[in-house]
């Protein structure tokens, strides 16, 4: 499916990572991708956004009050102050639960490994979703207004009730598309 997305929508999903990485989350959730989507500033969807009064710092602000900020990776130095030995828990750690025991973090919904982080199941739904979108609307490709609109029609997700919180549905983006079409 991501040979669809044009560079910009392809920018948005590399750039949820980043979202998600600076919020200290463990996952790629619909709220990521739409701060990727609103911190393209010369991206299609963005200026659709703009149109509704939504702009990245409001809309982080909202996944921070709804979602939270993440723990931060353990700081060995900061728990050697507290007169704790990261090291020595590790190696004791691994001797009783096996090599590579404390290889993963725990991230809210569920165990990862390092790299890159996983979608939520509501996120893969709305990138599915820009496919769909995009057949619709008889394009070829996937972009950021394609992203957009599968994050509202996924609807569920953070994204889905930040967007419906500023009156925000498929509709609504779909008639904003069109009037942005016609500039």
């Amino acid at each position: 499916m991501f040979e669809r997305f044009t560079d910009e929508a392809r920018n948005a999903v590399v750039a949820a990572q980043r979202e998600a990485s600076a919020l200290d989350h463990g996952w790629i959730g619909t709220e990521h991708l739409l701060l990727a989507l609103l911190a393209d500033a010369d991206g299609r969807a963005n200026r659709v956004l703009r149109d509704f009064a939504v702009d990245v710092a409001w809309a982080r602000g909202e996944v921070e009050r709804i979602v939270g900020r993440g723990e931060p990776e353990l700081d060995a130095d900061a728990l050697a102050t507290l007169g704790i030995d990261l090291d020595a828990v590790r190696e004791r750690v691994e001797r009783t639960f096996g090599a590579g025991a404390l290889s993963r973090r725990r991230c809210r919904r569920g165990l990862m490994t390092g790299g890159a982080l996983p979608f939520t199941a509501r996120a893969k739904k709305a990138l599915e979703l820009s496919l769909r979108e995009a057949i619709a609307m008889g394009d070829d490709h996937i972009g950021s207004e394609h992203v957009l609109l599968g994050l509202a029609r996924e609807g569920d997700g953070v994204a889905g009730g930040i967007l419906r919180s500023r009156g925000i549905d498929r509709d609504a983006v779909r008639a904003a598309l069109q009037r942005d079409g016609a500039r």
